[in-house]
């Protein structure tokens, strides 16, 4: 079971105080695990971003809620034939190789990768402490060819990102993690931050932040699924 943390430092802003039209909401504090699982309890999450400071470009902890929002129902994944075909060919465990997942999600040769050291141990801290989980996907060779990783606050499972080197080892990860979570019950929330074509294609959809933080208040009420 999760760790009990001490209270954050940091007044995260409730759904009123949020700015419209706008996915950051606010810029600074820290990645301590406290900070981290308080804000994902307030609808947020961490991602460094780049701007200006001085004319010179610097990277700064940003905390973003997404409007709209991309949610997985857990009722509502899309499993084409092909990629039932694809999964009979790999294995898939929970939290065996988290630090290899941590490490090709936030692998350099990415684009847009955001993902840098900071995070890396920030997250696997959360790992240590029981938050943090991943999904591994393997070949028949044993080898590491896709995953996830995400962090779970009782009925919330925030998926922060994945990879894959072989076709539908990510979407394979997906789907043993939407059939581990709906043990829970169908009010389990899977957010994924942003709808992608990729992800759109699994059966994510958008919804309003409102929309978003209405579900959060019901998934928070759950128990957790990992242990």
């Amino acid at each position: 079971m999760p760790a009990n943390l001490s209270a954050s430092n940091w007044d995260f802003p409730t759904l009123n105080q949020m700015p419209d039209e706008e996915d950051l909401v606010v810029v600074g504090a820290d990645l301590k695990p406290e900070t981290l699982i308080d804000s994902y309890s307030h609808g947020i999450f961490p991602m460094h971003f780049d701007t200006k400071i001085n004319n010179k470009k610097q990277k700064v902890l940003g905390w973003w809620s997404p409007d709209p929002r991309g949610i997985l129902p857990i009722d509502s994944i899309r499993i084409s034939h092909s990629l039932k075909k694809s999964m009979k060919k790999f294995k898939v465990t929970f939290d065996k190789d988290f630090i290899s997942v941590m490490n090709a999600c936030g692998d350099d040769k990415r684009p847009k990768g955001w993902i840098n050291s900071e995070i890396k141990k920030a997250y696997l801290d959360l790992h240590e402490l029981g938050f943090a989980h991943s999904v591994e996907v393997w070949n028949q060779n044993d080898e590491l060819v896709g995953g996830l990783y995400g962090v779970e606050v009782n009925g919330l499972f925030a998926g922060e990102s994945m990879f894959h080197t072989q076709t539908d080892a990510s979407k394979t990860a997906m789907v043993y993690l939407v059939e581990k979570l709906s043990q829970g019950g169908t009010e389990r929330l899977f957010d994924v931050q942003w709808q992608t074509p990729h992800l759109k294609s699994m059966g994510v959809k958008e919804i309003s932040r409102k929309q978003y933080f209405e579900k959060l208040e019901k998934a928070l009420k759950l128990k957790p699924i990992f242990n």
